[in-house]
């Protein structure tokens, strides 16, 4: 399930449903963050089984790669996992309901079957998929329109992350021929992406503070907790080695997304 990625999924949950004034234990909420757990646990062991051959190479310590657990077992945990998900989501408004079962499920099943080693594609529906849980949580509580920064800020930073992971993962992705950017177009003219990312990144956060819609709080936070790790990964890659910068950016920006996130949840609260 990848815990650290679930507990960050489950965090977003709980302080969207804060910020859009609503956690109170009510059964929206609790809903939700249930949804969000089993999805993204159900789309880790889910990955997990598509990309067997090349985590032996990229990733030899998962659970898979070590032989802890095999494939049949991980594949029917993520398919219980996605159907707790989705039965759980029935329960919410229909248009909530169609984001999450009809919209981001079909897209976490497909990218893990087909999109992933697509040139820019794969990046670019991980990062919708990211995006599309805080809209789903805005139809989740009928409020929309707090999410929208958000989900806009989530993928551009899993947008950049993607890229970056690409980099880290180049050698086992051309053992397995997939064509991701830095395959096809090389590391270094990947990394110059990866900088005009940062700059459209860290310059688009900071627009919601520029138009008031937050306030300092959120400026000291954004600051803290995404511009000055935007400058680090540039750091990074300007001082150490490219797969050892793009190993530690991707920790890096993991933790960005959720700081993005606290940052608005503060000003809401606070102001």
């Amino acid at each position: 399930m990848r815990p650290i990625n679930v507990v960050v999924a489950a965090l977003a949950a709980i302080m969207s449903a804060y910020i859009l004034e609503n956690f109170y234990y009510s059964l929206t909420s609790i809903c939700t963050l249930i949804i969000v757990i089993f999805y993204t646990g159900g789309a880790n062991a889910f990955n997990d089984y598509c990309d067997y051959e090349i985590d032996l190479i990229n990733r030899p310590n998962r659970p898979l790669s070590r032989g802890t657990i095999n494939s049949n077992e991980a594949f029917i945990f993520s398919i219980l996992m996605f159907l707790i998900g989705s039965l759980v989501a029935l329960l919410l408004p229909l248009k909530a309901t169609i984001v999450s079962v009809g919209i981001a499920l079909p897209l976490i099943i497909i990218y893990s079957l087909r999109l992933k080693g697509i040139l820019i594609i794969g990046n670019i529906v991980v990062s919708m998929i990211l995006g599309l849980s805080f809209i789903f949580f805005g139809l989740s509580h009928g409020n929309i329109l707090p999410m929208i920064v958000p989900s806009f800020l989530a993928f551009g930073l899993t947008l950049l992350r993607e890229l970056i992971k690409d980099i880290a993962d180049i050698v086992g992705d051309k053992e397995n021929n997939l064509k991701t950017l830095p395959i096809v177009i090389g590391e270094e003219k990947s990394i110059f992406v990866s900088y005009f990312l940062i700059f459209i990144i860290g310059f688009g956060s900071l627009m919601p503070y520029y138009f008031n819609i937050y306030g300092n709080y959120y400026l000291i936070l954004l600051i803290l907790g995404v511009e000055i790790p935007l400058f680090i990964i540039i750091y990074y890659f300007v001082k150490l080695p490219v797969i050892s910068s793009a190993k530690k950016s991707t920790d890096l920006l993991k933790f960005s997304i959720i700081a993005g996130l606290i940052a608005i949840f503060t000003d809401h609260y606070v102001s």
